[in-house]
């Protein structure tokens, strides 16, 4: 049996007896260098050291710690406040707000998942009393998260350029306008099946919102708007480095907390960064332990079989492309999303630049496939928990689920066929 075959059958077998996925991919790729015997195991040791040795990485702890710290500064009550304004007229207007506040969070959170859950908490009891199904409610708040994926700073796209060597400030300009898209997307599907269903009919004594209120709101909350902005300039006219931008952004989230909102307490600071470590700690080691299996297959030669093998299928780069959406939106189901960028960026990213597909708009599409699968069964993390916080099964949140899944891969299809879509602003900024 070849070594490549036992890494195959390890990762598998590891993989179904439900091994934390770190272990997986570390587990696997210690067990492939038993398997060739003719390379020393100290090898596998320093695989692990190097992988984390990036300047660039250092921007994923600094863009987490951020996000707590932001959440934790007034912010994201002031998002909610404007999200129900602007929605208060709309049909379906309870999941409306949901929908917008998504859109803003991306710039706050950086993380579905850490939406997901937050909007579950906060807006879950107001669907309810407002006679949305449970599954429908938890359909809502679980996909219109996945807005943050593309939104910066979305902690994907860092991984996704640190791993593949791309422009992180390039990646999170071509983000804003499919976050826009999907936003708008979303809600659309929010009203056509809330119409069609009769959920939260707005009462015609309802005023629309004026432009006085919607000013008066976006003043509040000017401080959470203005942030991805500044982080692209930053990073556009080289005043930072991606990292340094990080660091930028914790500094504003603690300016923002104490100074602006004043609502940022030393308990809040001390549970923002406990839970900081605790992401920071998952992810570092998922990072790590990558850099064992990342080396076998490359002594391997996996990447050029992948190659040959993909490009005897199709050597249309739209007809791949969609091939290996279909290839993520499966893998998302049973492997976590930032375990699928760190395993398939280095495999399919050479093959697609190869056929002249830009790497910053394969990254878009990437993270937004990779990222759906936080809101698929069976390991879908952000599905299970909104389901648990809603008391919902997971059979129903499936079956009300499908209209918003079948939006996202109408559009992400669309971002396919009209890559200008993405490229149009990194272009027009950098050149």
């Amino acid at each position: 049996m070849s070594p490549l075959t036992v890494l195959l059958i390890a990762f598998l077998v590891l993989l179904l007896i439900n091994t934390p996925i770190a272990f997986v991919i570390g587990g696997s790729g210690i067990v492939w260098f038993l398997a060739k015997g003719t390379m020393p195991i100290s090898i596998a040791i320093q695989r692990v050291v190097a992988q984390t040795q990036s300047i660039t990485f250092l921007a994923v702890p600094f863009f987490i710690f951020a996000g707590n710290l932001m959440n934790r500064t007034g912010i994201t009550p002031r998002l909610m406040k404007f999200s129900q304004l602007v929605t208060r007229r709309m049909v379906g207007g309870t999941c409306q707000v949901s929908v917008v506040l998504s859109t803003l969070m991306g710039g706050v959170s950086g993380s579905a998942v850490a939406d997901a859950t937050m909007e579950a908490r906060i807006l879950g009891p107001s669907m309810t009393k407002r006679g949305y199904p449970k599954g429908y409610s938890s359909a809502v708040l679980c996909l219109t998260s996945l807005i943050t994926a593309t939104i910066p700073p979305s902690l994907g796209l860092i991984l996704y350029g640190f791993v593949g060597n791309v422009s992180i400030g390039r990646l999170f300009i071509a983000g804003l306008i499919p976050g826009i898209l999907m936003c708008a997307a979303l809600m659309i599907t929010v009203w056509w099946t809330s119409k069609k269903h009769g959920y939260d009919i707005p009462d015609d004594k309802v005023l629309p919102p004026s432009w006085k209120e919607i000013i008066a709101s976006l003043r509040e909350c000017f401080f959470a708007l203005i942030f991805p902005i500044l982080l692209i300039v930053l990073i556009r006219f080289g005043i930072c480095t991606s990292t340094e931008a990080g660091a930028f952004a914790v500094a504003y989230a603690l300016l923002c907390g104490t100074l602006v909102y004043h609502e940022l307490s030393w308990n809040g600071f001390f549970q923002a960064l406990k839970d900081s470590v605790i992401d920071t700690g998952g992810i570092i080691l998922i990072i790590s332990l990558s850099g064992i299996f990342s080396y076998a297959i490359t002594v391997e030669q996996v990447p050029s079989v992948l190659g040959r093998m993909l490009l005897g299928i199709t050597n249309n780069p739209q007809m791949m492309m969609i091939i290996i959406i279909l290839f993520l939106t499966l893998s998302g189901m049973v492997i976590d999303s930032n375990v699928n960028v760190l395993l398939f960026t280095p495999l399919i990213l050479p093959v697609l630049q190869n056929m002249g597909v830009n790497s910053v708009h394969f990254g878009i599409i990437m993270m937004t496939i990779v990222t759906m699968g936080c809101m698929t069964p069976p390991v879908g993390t952000a599905c299970y928990s909104v389901c648990d916080i809603m008391g919902c099964s997971i059979g129903e949140y499936v079956k009300h689920s499908i209209p918003f899944f079948a939006t996202i891969i109408l559009l992400d299809i669309l971002l396919v066929f009209i890559p200008d879509i993405i490229l149009f602003l990194p272009n027009l900024i950098y050149g």
